[in-house]
C-alpha cells in the first residue's frame, strides 16, 4: 500500500543575517550582506501510512514545526521531495488544503466574535461539505464530546481548553486525509488534556485519519502514538515504536520511594548523595522517583544506602518511562 505521506531526503535552509549590536550596528545591518546559512531540517526521510498516529518529537529548535510547515505547503524545501495524499504541498496549496486539517497550539482558526456553529457553517461552505456529511460529523462530535453547550457560544468567551477542543473539531470537520496537530494540549489542565486525547483517538479510529502530532507532553505520546519519530538539530535520531525505544534503555529502572517529612528536601539530599542519578518528586508530592542505570549501580544497592539514612514507608520499582527515555535521547543518551 502506498504511504499517504512521503518525505525523501528533505532539507530546509534559511539565510540569516549576522546582526551587529547597538544603533550603529543596526544601521550597518540595513546594507549588510553578511549572512549565514542555518539548516533547520537536515536530510529527513520518512513514510507515513494511512490511519497512523505519529508522534513527531524533539527539543525546542529541533526542526519539528519547520517540517510541519513543509508538509502543509507553507514552506518549500530547499532540497528533497514531499508528497502528502498524492500532492506536492507547496506546488498545489489549494488542493492540498482540502485534504488536510491543521491545529497550531493557541492559534485559533475560528472566527473570534462568532458562535462556534457559525464558524462550522463557514467552514462547511469553504470546504464544500455536503449537508449529509456535515450533519453526520456534528452527530459524531455530539456522541464523542457534548458540544451542544459550545455551539452557540462566541469563541472569544471560551476558555483555552474549550477553544482548543473546538479547533480540533474544526480541523476534522471536512474529513481530511491528514491532520497536523502542533502542540495541541499546551497550557491545558489534566482533565481537558484527557478529553482531547480521547477525542483525537476516536476521530482517528472512526475516519481512519492520519495524524501527525508534535508535542512536549509525553502523556500525549503514551495515550495516542504507537510510532514516534525523534529529530534534533534537524537530523532524525529515531523512527520506530515506543516499546522498541524503551528497549534501547533496558538497563534503566525507576525506583519510587515514600518517606516522612518534606519530600522536596529529601529528594535534594538524595540527589546530592547520588549525583549521577536523576531524582524528582511526583506532581502530587507523594513519591520520590530515582532513575537508576543498573549497568552502573544496582537498584538494591541504592535502596540499601537509602535505608541507612531514611525511613522508607513504601516503595515501587517501574520500568523506565517514555518521558525519561525521550529526555535521555535529547541529552545524547542514545549513544
Amino acid at each position: 500500500m502506498e504511504p499517504i505521506i512521503q518525505i525523501k531526503d528533505v532539507t530546509k535552509e534559511f539565510k540569516v543575517l549576522n546582526r551587529r549590536e547597538g544603533i550603529k550596528g543596526s544601521l550597518k545591518d540595513l546594507f549588510s550582506r553578511d549572512y549565514k546559512i542555518v539548516r533547520a531540517v537536515d536530510h529527513v526521510t520518512m513514510d507515513v501510512m494511512q490511519g497512523e498516529i505519529v508522534g513527531y518529537l524533539g527539543p525546542n529548535g529541533a526542526g519539528k514545526s519547520t517540517t510541519i510547515k513543509m508538509m502543509t505547503g507553507v514552506l518549500e524545501p530547499t532540497s528533497g521531495e514531499i508528497r502528502a495524499a498524492g500532492i506536492v504541498p507547496y506546488k498545489n496549496r489549494t488542493k492540498n488544503s482540502q485534504k488536510i486539517g491543521v491545529v497550531f497550539g493557541q492559534r485559533t482558526q475560528l472566527w473570534w466574535a462568532l458562535p462556534l456553529i457559525e464558524s462550522f457553517k463557514l467552514l462547511k461552505d469553504i470546504y464544500q461539505i455536503s449537508d449529509e456529511k456535515y450533519r453526520s460529523m456534528l452527530d459524531l462530535y455530539q456522541s464523542l464530546v457534548d458540544i451542544e453547550p459550545l455551539l452557540h457560544k462566541p469563541v472569544r468567551q471560551m476558555s483555552l481548553g474549550q477553544r482548543t477542543l473546538s479547533d480540533i473539531l474544526a480541523a476534522f470537520l471536512h474529513d481530511p486525509n491528514i491532520v497536523y496537530l502542533d502542540e495541541p494540549t499546551i497550557g491545558l489542565d489534566v482533565s481537558m488534556k484527557s478529553k482531547i486525547r480521547l477525542l483525537i483517538h476516536a476521530l482517528n479510529e472512526q475516519n481512519n485519519t492520519t495524524v501527525i502530532l508534535t508535542t512536549h507532553d509525553m502523556g500525549d505520546v503514551d495515550a495516542l502514538c504507537r510510532r514516534i519519530v525523534i529529530i534534533d538539530h534537524g537530523k532524525m535520531l529515531y523512527d520506530n515504536d515506543i516499546e522498541n525505544l524503551k528497549g534501547l534503555f533496558g538497563s534503566y529502572r525507576t525506583l519510587k520511594i515514600r518517606t516522612d517529612g518534606d519530600m522536596n528536601k529529601k529528594a535534594e539530599g538524595i540527589g546530592a548523595e547520588f549525583p549521577d542519578l536523576s531524582v524528582k518528586v511526583s506532581e502530587d508530592d507523594e513519591w520520590i522517583s530515582i532513575l537508576v542505570d543498573e549497568g552502573k549501580i544496582k537498584v538494591m544497592e541504592v535502596l540499601h544506602q537509602l535505608e541507612e539514612k531514611e525511613v522508607i514507608r513504601d516503595m515501587q520499582l517501574d520500568e523506565i518511562s517514555t518521558e525519561d527515555v525521550i529526555k535521555k535521547i535529547y541529552e545524547g543518551g542514545e549513544a
